[in-house]
């Protein structure tokens, strides 16, 4: 399970790595925010065109073989990125990377259900999830001293080196199943997957967990990956150590909110109340940068922070999620339901690059509005989300 998490740990290196170093890169490369969300939003599409094929292949072939099979993209992307000379490059390099990362967190979830069952699989996924962030952490801090000394080319060129690292680790020692448990036996035909992905979209109460998953994680991932770097260089005024370390404390808050969510479960009552007190206080933190004007530092970190503690709830939609389906459909289930949530990741970015890049550029950098509105546009979408949740027909668990 260390080795699941830490595969998605290098998948999350690769989703960030432009979060601290995203202004050195646009302005290198002569990129305008629109195209900067819009190669943050490459990721993310691969990953969504990914899905339904990883789905019906991590239920015929099982994780290990296929993390094995796509990671050669994920290194090929990685190295390209740092051979970028031109946004449309860095655009296609950051898709490869996508699709060699399309099964790393899918296969996390897959083998937490392998493994173990009912509550037990709940913490092993937010326990292997908390894990995975520590990619984040390395994206942070470790990346901009990094780039201090080989530049950001260099930087983006180690986390090729750490993919290569961590798919031989992964062809070593990952195992699909714990020892003595029968192989797995397809009954599928091809075409029999293919109608059984049917049959997962048409499940009762899919719908609600879809309005949630495509803004849950997506709202604080765009915040994070893509557009916390470029606001604390316009309008708090960091340079690229700088912002590395608000972004450490950034990605601290996201173990910090998952590792007591259990409890905090039990404590409120339910996974329902728990999901939406989760999103709602994503939203009012979101809210408060958007509609406080001239921010501090330190007010403005903690509502960043604040934002990643309290994003740790999109775990637990997985988990209703994985109830609805039975084991021989895990695979497809675990991917529809990221198929939300990549979508939502692709889209959220790029729409709030529109808007930011809606303001003109003073002296080189955007006013705080742009961001402002931003953050607003983020607030909004994801009390459309938790709406949905809320109110949309419950379907019945297994």
């Amino acid at each position: 399970m260390f080795l699941a998490a830490s595969m998605t740990a290098i998948s999350q290196l690769h989703r960030a790595s432009l979060s601290a170093l995203g202004p050195d890169v646009a302005r290198d490369l002569g990129m305008p925010p629109a195209a900067l969300g819009a190669a943050g939003a490459a990721f993310f599409f691969a990953l969504m065109a990914g899905q339904i094929p990883v789905g019906i292949a991590l239920d015929r072939i099982g994780p290990r073989r296929l993390t094995l099979w796509l990671a050669p993209a994920a290194v090929a992307g990685a190295a390209l990125q740092a051979f970028a000379h031109d946004a449309t490059q860095l655009w296609l390099a950051r898709f490869l990377m996508g699709i060699g990362c399309s099964a790393a967190f899918m296969s996390l979830v897959v083998l937490c259900t392998s493994w173990a069952k009912g509550a037990e699989s709940t913490r092993l996924l937010t326990r292997g999830f908390a894990l995975s962030q520590m990619g984040l952490v390395v994206a942070g801090p470790p990346l901009a001293i990094l780039a201090v000394w080989s530049g950001w080319r260099g930087a983006l060129l180690a986390t090729a080196l750490v993919t290569v690292a961590g798919t031989i680790w992964w062809w070593r020692d990952a195992r699909d199943a714990p020892e003595g448990t029968p192989p797995r036996q397809v009954r599928e035909t091809l075409l029999e997957a293919f109608i059984g992905q049917f049959t997962v979209w048409a499940t009762p109460g899919l719908g609600r967990l879809l309005s949630m998953h495509s803004v849950g994680y997506a709202a604080a991932a765009t915040v994070l990956t893509v557009w916390a770097g470029p606001y604390l260089r316009d309008v708090q005024g960091l340079d690229a150590t700088g912002r590395g370390w608000v972004l450490l404390a950034m990605v601290a808050g996201l173990p910090a909110g998952l590792l007591p969510l259990p409890r905090i479960e039990r404590a409120l009552g339910g996974r329902l109340r728990t999901v939406v007190t989760g999103a709602l206080s994503s939203a009012a933190l979101l809210a408060a940068l958007a509609l406080v004007p001239g921010l501090p530092l330190w007010a403005a970190t903690l509502l960043l922070v604040g934002l990643c503690v309290t994003s740790a709830y999109p775990v637990l939609v997985v988990a209703e999620n994985r109830a609805l389906f039975p084991d021989h459909m895990a695979g497809r289930a675990a991917t529809t339901l990221n198929l939300a949530q990549v979508l939502g990741s692709a889209a959220l970015p790029l729409g709030v690059g529109w808007v930011v890049g809606a303001w003109p550029e003073v002296g080189g950098m955007r006013p705080e509005a742009a961001y402002r509105a931003g953050f607003g546009l983020i607030a909004f979408c994801l009390v459309l989300g938790v709406s949905g949740y809320a109110y949309l027909p419950r379907g019945r668990g297994r």
